[in-house]
Order: structure tokens, then sequence, then C-alpha cells
């Protein structure tokens, strides 16, 4: 790299700009120029340039004046030069490179949200001086761009990021403690954070809250038992697929349009159908009653709660266990198809207070079909190898126990005949076996492919809209992946359990955050996704450009680097402003001075 100097005649006036440039080798071997930072005007002209805006810490008086600048290879006229400190171009460096545009997109989700009005008065500075608003915000922006735990946070992740310059914060808000105690703070406001983002859904988005999808996930933690009364941490059923680990259960309502109405932590071997008639309290004790419509998939509702919600003027679209479908094979038999969509129709059967709607997707009908078939074929090139040569007894049980087991519900279309434990020579005997395809427990499996069983007691609405409620959960689905994959949420390693629901809530705010972009992306640029636009942005860094001056200090010019064309597409389409480069300082043996 090396700096470019850039010349322009203005009002009879020679201005020079510099900036730091690199030469870049495209595809064919040409060279071109390709311009990093723009540093600005270094001038004579101090009253229109710089002069005003640095601030010099003069270590003999310990006071701050005003000191203007210009190059050491020319002079500047003296009716201009209070105090002259000469520049020497030929000797800048570039340190310190951090990560600017991501967390500065952070930033600007902070404030579109408007959570500055919301967590000022509420986690106000300490006697001390820690803002405990910066702190919030730095825990946020790592759970949205680079996930980790708040020792990381404190060892690397602060240092690489420019959070310290976007919030005008120093180092002490990335203290490990620090960090841990604004997890503290924050969390006693997690029921007044609801009812701000409720308000806030509304007015930005014209958000509705009639429907709400209900759903739950667990999240483990890699940590061991016992734990101290009270604790939620318990081993139960292991969505993630981890039952060796203790986990919490996490109960969540959203909006259809992804927009996140509230969570409940509850202990993690919580059943799932014991977990909505506390939720239904929690959501009129936030919002009070009205006539919702909830969405919940099979599983969660009983007969007791769904008359609980009936009585409360509540409305339902909730899915059906596979076993109530087989006891209503006869019935819907009888019963007419009618077509409610293109690829999709219907069947109705009219129950007591409720409908019951039984839905054939012909897209799901395919996605299912191939799926099965991909794994019977997996399943039977496996059987085909084990039954190839002789395998020893108790060998051969386990490998088509794991082949099985990776089939799944799958595996029941392929019949497999075992021999027998052998009389002589025991579990180590060279044994084979045999296998068929079970034809109809296949013809039965194929003809229930695609379909699935409904029920509500929107016994008035068309049967398609009733579809299309039920397709909805999909988001909450969502939720729970962008939680678990780009939040990282697991595994977590607090051993605390507030500390612990203050690290969910963190992942719920940063959670509030790719919302409100997803949702603006998908006004302005509905083919990029939020981690897309994240990654992109993230490619802006922020570097200190190094000017040695004459009497042995150095100026400091800490700028960001100049947006790609396709960064710079999408700040424009996000109608976000760039912030102006912030003014350069005054450094004495190598540390920067900020008076």
């Amino acid at each position: 790299m090396y700096l470019k100097c850039h010349k322009r005649i203005k009002d009879g006036k020679a201005h020079r700009y510099w900036s730091v440039a690199e030469h870049v080798t495209g595809s064919g071997g040409k060279r071109f120029e390709k311009h990093v930072l723009y540093l600005g005007e270094i001038s004579d002209a101090q009253q229109i340039s710089w002069a005003r805006r640095i601030a010099v810490f003069d270590e003999g008086s310990r006071a701050v004046r005003q000191m203007s600048l210009f190059p050491s290879d020319r002079a500047a006229e003296a009716s201009l030069i209070t105090e002259g400190v000469g520049i020497k171009l030929d000797g800048f460096s570039l340190r310190h490179p951090r990560q600017w545009g991501g967390c500065w997109a952070v930033c600007q989700l902070w404030d579109t949200l408007g959570l500055d009005s919301f967590w000022g008065p509420r986690i106000p500075a300490s006697r001390k001086g820690t803002s405990w608003l910066d702190v919030l915000k730095v825990l946020c922006a790592n759970r949205l761009l680079e996930p980790s735990s708040e020792w990381r946070v404190h060892r690397e992740w602060f240092g690489r990021s420019a959070m310290a310059d976007l919030l005008g914060c120093g180092a002490e808000v990335s203290a490990k403690d620090t960090l841990y105690r604004g997890l503290d703070k924050a969390l006693p406001h997690k029921e007044a954070l609801f009812q701000f983002l409720r308000e806030r859904w509304a007015d930005m988005f014209n958000a509705s809250f009639d429907v709400l999808l209900y759903d739950l996930t667990s999240t483990y933690f890699e940590s061991d038992p016992p734990f101290p009364d009270g604790d939620k941490r318990r081993h139960g059923y292991s969505r993630d697929h981890r039952p060796d680990c203790v986990q919490v259960v996490v109960a969540l309502v959203v909006t259809p349009e992804g927009f996140p109405v509230a969570y409940e932590v509850m202990p993690g071997n919580t059943a799932d159908c014991t977990t909505l008639r506390a939720f239904l309290d929690k959501i009129e004790g936030l919002y009070g009653k009205a006539r919702r419509i909830w969405l919940m998939d099979r599983g969660i509702p009983t007969e007791a709660t769904l008359e609980e919600l009936r009585s409360r003027g509540g409305m339902y679209v909730v899915g059906t266990p596979k076993g109530r479908l087989t006891k209503l094979e006869e019935s819907l038999a009888e019963k007419p198809w009618q077509q409610v969509r293109e690829s999709v129709r219907v069947k109705l059967l009219p129950a007591e207070k409720e409908v019951m709607v039984f839905v054939e997707s012909g897209e799901r009908v395919c996605k299912e079909r191939a799926m099965r078939r991909r794994r019977m074929k997996k399943l039977l090139k496996r059987l085909a190898t084990l039954a190839a040569k002789p395998i020893a007894y108790e060998i051969l049980l386990q490998k088509i126990g794991a082949a099985r087991e990776e089939a799944g519900r799958d595996a029941r279309f392929i019949a497999i005949s075992l021999p027998s434990l052998p009389k002589n020579g025991g579990s180590k005997t060279l044994v084979t076996f045999s296998y068929h395809i079970d034809r109809d427990t296949l013809r039965k499996g194929r003809h229930r492919e695609g379909r699935y069983l409904l029920r509500s007691n929107l016994t008035e609405r068309d049967p398609g809209d009733l579809w299309e409620f039920y397709l909805k959960l999909v988001e909450v689905e969502a939720a729970f992946r962008t939680l678990k994959s780009d939040l990282e949420i697991r595994p977590i390693f607090h051993q605390d359990m507030d500390r612990i629901e203050g690290h969910i809530l963190v992942a719920f705010t940063a959670y509030c955050l790719h919302v409100t972009l997803k949702t603006l992306l998908a006004t302005h640029a509905p083919g990029l996704t939020p981690r897309q636009a994240l990654e992109k942005l993230s490619a802006i860094q922020m570097l200190d450009v190094h000017f040695p001056t004459t009497d042995g200090r150095e100026l400091v010019f800490s700028r960001y680097t100049k947006p790609e064309p396709d960064q710079q597409l999408i700040i424009n389409v996000l109608k976000w402003k760039l912030p102006p480069q912030s003014p350069p300082k005054i450094t004495s043996s190598g540390t920067v001075e900020i008076p």
C-alpha cells in the first residue's frame, strides 16, 4: 500500500486530498489502482480544514489545545500558523485493523428499534462510570455477528471489533466481570422489553398480533448435575439430539411475520403438553384478553387445554398426532375431496365445537416420498453389504440396529429375518440373515405421504385459510433455527441460573435485531438474507493510519475502508447513511492520547 495525493484547484486555491491506495492485479494480468482509505484534506486552510477538529493533549501543561497542521514538504502561510507541527508523509503506517461494517450495522438496527430509549433509563451508568448500555450493545453485537462466550469477547473479539470507536467507550466495557454483570442488569427488565417490542413492531411494520404461533425447543449445557434447588437444568427430551446433556426448554411466541412477542425458560424435563396453560396466562397478563388465533404443532395442546382455550374465547389451528388419523380413516373415506389451492385438497369432518381438516399437499407428497426413497435406498444398500458374507451374531445385531436407527420410521418398510441365537459358539458364531420389502406396510405408508390432520374451532373459515394458517408455523421453526445456528445460543457454559437466563435474553434481543434487518431487506432487497447482508458489511474494516510528525509525535487517522459497490448497494437500499470519518488525533510515543 502507498499514500496517494489528489490535487484540486478550487476558488483559485490549491487543495490536496490524501488516500491510501494499493495496486491490484486483474484477471488479465493488468494492474490497476484501488483506493482503500480516504484520509481527507491536509491543507494550509486551517479554518476550513481540521484545525478546529484536532484536540491535542499537551503533556507539559496537561491541557487540551488546538494545533494547526501542515505537511513537512512545504511551508504554510505564516498568518495561518498558530503552532506548527510538520507531518512526514513518507513515514505513514497502517495499524490495528478491526471489523467496522458489521458493528456499525448492528448500531443502526439498535437505533432503528429505539432500544436506547428503553434500556437507557433502566440500566443507567454506575457510580464508577460503567456504561451498562454500552455493555449490552457489545454483548448483542457479538451474538449477532460472531457468537462467542463472554470470556472470548473479553479476550479477543472486542479488540478485533470497532465497537469502542462506534460507542465512544473504552476497553473497560469488555472486562470479563463487567460483561457478566451486564447480564444481571438486563434480566429484570425482560417482561417490560416484551411490551416495548410489541409497540415498536406495530409502529414500524404495522404488525398484527391477532394470530400467534407457539412452539418449544431445547438448548443444552456443558455442565453436569447436581444443581441447587430451583435450577431449571434437567435431563429431558432433547431436540438437539444431545440426551447426554442437561437442558432447558424455551417456549417462544412469534407472529406470522416472524416478530417475537415473548418467550419463557422452563425446566429441561418439561413435557410439551403441560406448557400451554401457563403461557396463555402470561400472554393475557402482558397484552390483555383478546380473541387471538393460536397456531400450534401436535403434541403441545391436550383436550383439557383446548377446552380451556375455547372457554377463554380463544381460537386455534393445531396439528394432531398420527394416531388420531388412524382412528378417523373410515369416517374420512366417506367424505369428498375439496380443491382449495392449486396443489392442495382437503376433506372436512365436522365435530363437536370443531372441524377436522384432512389435508393432502402435492408438494409435500413429493417431498416426503423423495425422503422416504432416499432413506430406504440407503438402508437396502447397507443390508445388502451385511448379507453378502457371514458376520458374528453379536456384531450383526449391532450393525443392523445402527442401520435401522439411521433409517428412522422408514425402517418399518423393510422386514428383516434374523437367525436365532446359536446354541454352539454363542454370540461369536458367524451367521447371515435375509430381508425383503414389506409391500403391505409400504402401500399404507405411501397412502399417507403428504397427508396430515388439522383441527380448529374456526368452523366458519375457509379450509384453505386454515391450511395456510398452519403453514405459518414455519416462522417459529425458522426463529429456532436462527437462534441455534446464526446466533449460536447453544451450548451454554454459564453455571448460575440467572446468568443462563441473561444469556438467553441477549440472544433474544439479538434475534429481534435480526428480524428487524430481515423485514427491512424483505421490503427493499428481497433476495438478500440478514446473514448475507451482515457478512457483506462486516468486510468493511477500520484502520489507524499513523503519520510521524517533525516533533516526534504521531498523527493518527482512524478510517473505515471505502465500501465496495455491493456493500454500498446494501447501505443504499436500507436507506442508511455512512457516518463522517472521525477526526484525527495526536499521539505521543505511539500511544493515542484521548483527552
